[in-house]
Formats: C-alpha cells, structure tokens, sequence
C-alpha cells in the first residue's frame, strides 16, 4: 500500500502521516485516521482517498515572491495584525481584482473626505494585467497614509479575500466597503458614531428585513435585520470573537445576511444585538460583481450561498426585527 502524491513537493512527514492514516483506515480504526486527517490539514495539505490508495494536494495555493512583494495564497497566510491594540480609528477594506477605474473612484472619495485616524487596506485579489498596472508604485495616502496593499497568488473566494484585509486592520471597527460606492463625504465618522452604541453590532448605508429569513426587501434607515455588503461596519473585537468570514462563500451575495446575524446573534433566549441602518454620503454606482454575471450564473451562485445562512440560521426567527426579540431592549454589547 503506498501514497501517490499529486505534487512532489510534498514534505516527508506528511506522506507519513498519509501512509499512517492508510493504515489505520484498512485497520478500520476510524478514530485514528480522523486524528491523522487533522494533523494533515493543519499543516495545510488534504488527502484525497482513492479505494485503499491517496494522493496528497496543497491546501491552497503557495505564496509567492513576486518582484519583491510577497503574494499570498490564502487569507491565513497574510500576517496578522489582530492580537495587537487597535491604533485607528476604523479600518477600510477594499477588494481590488477587476475593473480599477471603480477602485479609483472608490479611493478618490475616501481621500477627499475621510478623517485622520482612517486605515485603508487594498486586497489585490489576483488582478488583471490593468488592476496590477493602476496599483504598481507608492498609491497617494488617504487621512495622512498610504494605503496597505495585500496582494495574492492566486484568486481568492470573496470572503477569503476579506479575511485576508481584515487581519491587516489597526482601526476600532471595521468597515467594509464596496468599489461600486463613491463616498461623496465621510463615511467613516458616522459608522463610528452608531458603534458607539453598545447594542448595535453592525451598520451600514444600505440595510434589509426578512419576515421569514428566505425573502429580505430594501429598509429604511434605523433598525433592520442585515447589512448590506456595499458599507458594512462592525467592531475589530468582534470579529475577532465571532469570524473569521466563512471561507466557503466564494460569491459575494448573502454572506453579508450571514455574517450580519452572525454578529448579532446572542441566543435564542436573549435580547440580540441591532443592525443599524444610517444615512451616507456616498453614491452607489452599478455592481461590476452582479452585472458582469450572466442571470442564471448569479442565481446558481447565490443559492449555494443561501443554503448555508439557511443551514445556520432558518429557524432564527426570533432574529428578527418584527419577532420583537431583536432591537431596543439591549443585547450583548
């Protein structure tokens, strides 16, 4: 009985730990081979079974060195910066793969008006020839820096991508913000201002209620159900208690619902925490990530989305606004 590999890079100990799991699997000693499975996937290979034979794959894409700057293959190979103090004041997290004249405008207006303690961090996502050429040398600085840019090796699913900006940030919160938005003043200050506000754990300039989780219809500002992904801010604390992102949502539509609840949630028995909708001065211009796609290739992608915010939270209802559990009777802080 004896390993095949996929890739001959693959460390010794690591095809001893694939045969081991072999051995234990024609053992039937399930248990052990669970155990070496994990020891596997811990450091960052899979075992792909195949009858009483495997080969082993990577994981996920290496991280490269690239003209100097290293690139990325996943979102936990970035350095994170989450276990030191937070020194901003809010850190804004930008996706850049495709079409850099949004990204430009993006940035433009978090230039003119954002507020000296901003951070903002570019995840450069895999970019084309034209998105890699509009971000080669020192970007102009935004409140008083330039912005930090994270580049990767290989494309990154969408909540990947975050994951990978977000363990750069230093600010208190964390905003996440679309390239389809123009801010057209500060954005930041009054995301900063709503957080302040212990009950609520997530805001935004565009927000959604559900009477049964499965249809959402656009809110009026103040209390909703979820944020929307185009500004999303929450706290870096909690982020760091409740994510990361799930890294299964590859698309970006409803992990914004799915990590909007995630941030609320405080038990089926308790107060939840609020998700606030605010008024913004930005402009929302068409979504490149929705429009690009094909009517039938957003919904295929969007229900496999779905399903897992309806696999966690379907029967949430008490999540809800109208349920009457969620909102101004307190929550968790």
């Amino acid at each position: 009985m004896t390993g095949q590999s996929a890739q001959t890079a693959v460390p010794h100990e690591i095809e001893d730990l694939a045969r081991r799991r072999a051995e234990a699997r024609a053992a039937r000693d399930w248990a052990a081979a669970d155990v070496l499975r994990g020891e596997i996937e811990a450091a960052g290979w899979k075992v792909i079974d195949q009858g009483l034979r495997f080969r082993l794959e990577a994981a996920h894409p290496p991280d490269l060195e690239v003209g100097g700057r290293t690139r990325y293959g996943s979102s936990e190979s970035v350095p994170s910066r989450l276990h030191e103090p937070p020194t901003a004041l809010a850190t804004v997290v930008l996706l850049a793969d495709r079409w850099p004249e949004d990204l430009a405008r993006a940035l433009d207006g978090l230039r003119a008006h954002s507020p000296v303690g901003t951070q903002v961090v570019i995840v450069v996502n895999d970019p084309t020839p034209e998105q890699a050429d509009a971000l080669e040398g020192e970007p102009a600085p935004i409140a008083g820096a330039a912005p930090e840019q994270v580049w990767t090796s290989a494309p990154l699913g969408h909540a990947a991508a975050q994951n990978a900006g977000i363990r750069r940030s230093t600010g208190e919160l964390v905003i996440l913000l679309d390239t389809s938005i123009e801010p057209t003043g500060d954005i930041v200050t009054p995301l900063v201002e709503v957080l302040r506000d212990p009950t609520v754990a997530v805001t935004g300039g565009w927000g959604i209620r559900s009477h049964d989780l499965r249809h959402f219809d656009d809110a009026a500002p103040g209390d909703v159900d979820a944020i929307e992904a185009y500004v999303l801010a929450f706290r870096r604390k909690d982020y760091v208690e409740r994510g990361p992102l799930d890294e299964h949502f590859r698309f970006y539509r409803n992990l914004d619902i799915w990590w909007s609840l995630v941030l609320r949630d405080a038990g089926e028995d308790s107060p939840h925490r609020r998700a606030v909708r605010v008024e913004l001065p930005a402009t929302r211009h068409a979504h490149r990530g929705y429009t690009s796609l094909s009517e039938p290739e957003r919904e295929r992608l969007s229900r496999r989305n779905f399903y897992r915010i309806i696999d966690r939270f379907g029967a949430r209802r008490d999540l809800l606004v109208e349920s009457g559990v969620s909102g101004r009777k307190g929550g968790a802080g």
